[in-house]
């Protein structure tokens, strides 16, 4: 479904990413892990090509996208959740989801908000909410509804456990799998690890740009000294 090889980019004279391959197939759950300043959000943002890569390739669903322009990227259904949400604030939950609406697919799951609302209970609670009224928490189960407007095939999710309280957290561990269980396929960077281990199928390790690891996330649950080189603080 999702595909790069051999991906450089950075910003400006800045060489961020350096060769990275990686892959998601069709309704799999895929984690980018790596500590602070590793390259895993540039990653996101080269695949939807909010930062332009340098070289290398990027194919979604067969098509290569990595000449193209983030909106046209969209439209093909690859939906992209950006680590600092960025939602409207001046505008309600219901207008905000309205702006994230794109067309139905054929091999797609078909998003409304009633479904999003019992995906996510709480924002049906507050449909008239303005965006600027939310807590962290549920701006980013805002993100994440508005995208799924766009009734995307393949889904980017941009750090989706960062600074929410744990019971939040449990919960965006199940919106994960249940988007796996519409068949969705989900890449998402993460630090953390106990959450990337309850949704995730493979991990791919980046540090320093580089991919230093890839495999199921039950071989990198017993793989000691990988975890202790390239993920602990």
């Amino acid at each position: 479904m999702l595909e790069a090889h051999r991906l450089n980019a950075g910003y400006g004279q800045a060489h961020i990413l350096f060769d990275v391959d990686l892959d998601a197939r069709e309704g799999e759950v895929v984690v980018l892990l790596g500590r602070n300043g590793a390259g895993k959000s540039t990653t996101l943002k080269a695949i939807i090509g909010v930062v332009r890569p340098l070289s290398g390739e990027v194919r979604f669903a067969g098509q290569r996208i990595d000449r193209m322009q983030p909106f046209q990227i969209a439209r093909l259904g690859l939906g992209y959740v950006p680590e600092d949400r960025r939602i409207f604030t001046d505008l309600t939950v219901m207008e905000n989801l309205e702006v994230g609406r794109q067309r139905a697919r054929g091999h797609a799951a078909r998003w409304t908000a009633e479904r999003l609302f019992r995906l996510f209970p709480n924002l049906g609670e507050m449909k008239n909410r303005l965006g600027g009224q939310m807590s962290g928490g549920e701006q980013q189960m805002l993100t994440i509804a508005r995208t799924l407007m766009g009734n995307p095939r393949a889904i980017l999710l941009d750090e989706p456990s960062e600074g929410l309280a744990p019971l939040i957290v449990q919960q965006m561990a199940r919106t994960v799998l249940e988007l796996k269980n519409e068949g969705l396929t989900v890449l998402l960077c993460e630090q953390n690890l106990h959450f990337a281990q309850q949704v995730a199928d493979r991990a791919f390790i980046v540090e320093k740009g580089h991919v230093r690891y890839s495999g199921t996330m039950r071989e990198l649950a017993s793989n000691v000294a990988v975890r202790e080189q390239y993920l602990s603080v």
